[in-house]
């Protein structure tokens, strides 16, 4: 590993433990952890998956907000290699040879070589994408289960020994934080602000519509401009979506 890389990873696990903020807001804390995956790892793209308090899997913070990885996430969280995942590990094929040391609980699937009708529409849009490997890596602490972080790769080569490992332990540092967050806020539970966190997705989906209508860009482009308002003004992502819903808020592009 370069130099480069290790101080990257370093500043990555600060990222995901500095969690002990008064404005601490779930979906920007998930977002960077995608980021940081699509970033570090040789990965086309990366998002994150919850179920709090035991509801369904949904998708929360995709590395890519644009439409066509939201409609494939939507699908990975009703059937796929991310729900097989936090269901309680992979089937026998996905992985690899028995006892890979990357991690018994991680789904590593070549979606090339997967049958059309396996896990509903998750396949063919995943294919239609252009991804080829999908790794599910869980994220749970002592027994609870909070969701999986989805890798997604263009490649043909199956993903590294090394980028598994590294995705994993970015997981479970994002997992600690996470849970420590909650256990030092106890007023804030921690089921009540991952409902609200899939609640701030819609919110936030909404203002990137109402964003790129009105500015005359993309969706991807839209997303990037909220994201830089509610950094440069120190303020909270679903915030500044809310108020470019409720208020006509138009951040300069």
């Amino acid at each position: 590993m370069n130099p480069e890389r290790e101080l990257s990873l370093a500043d990555a696990f600060v990222e995901l433990a500095d969690t002990l903020v008064d404005e601490f807001d779930v979906i920007d804390f998930l977002q960077q952890l995608s980021v940081r995956c699509a970033q570090l790892l040789d990965v086309s793209a990366a998002a994150v998956l919850l179920a709090p308090d035991g509801e369904p899997l949904r998708p929360v913070a995709p590395f890519d907000p644009g439409s066509a990885l939201a409609e494939l996430l939507d699908a990975a969280a009703d059937a796929g290699p991310a729900l097989d995942c936090h269901l309680g590990g992979a089937p026998p094929d996905a992985p690899g040879a028995p006892g890979d040391p990357d991690a018994p609980d991680v789904t590593r699937v070549d979606l090339l070589g997967q049958g059309p009708d396996r896990w509903g529409e998750f396949v063919p849009l995943a294919r239609r994408a252009g991804y080829t490997w999908a790794s599910a890596l869980p994220m749970r602490l002592r027994g609870e289960r909070l969701g999986c972080l989805l890798l997604l790769r263009t490649d043909p080569a199956p993903p590294s020994s090394t980028d598994v490992r590294l995705g994993q332990a970015l997981a479970d540092a994002a997992t600690i934080g996470l849970v420590h967050e909650q256990t030092l806020r106890a007023h804030r539970a921690t089921g009540a602000q991952l409902r609200g966190a899939l609640h701030s997705r819609i919110v936030i989906e909404q203002a990137k519509g109402i964003l790129a209508a009105r500015l005359g860009m993309g969706v991807d482009e839209a997303f990037a401009v909220l994201r830089r308002h509610a950094r440069s003004n120190s303020r909270r992502l679903t915030e500044v979506a809310r108020q470019v819903i409720d208020e006509g808020l138009v951040p300069a592009a």
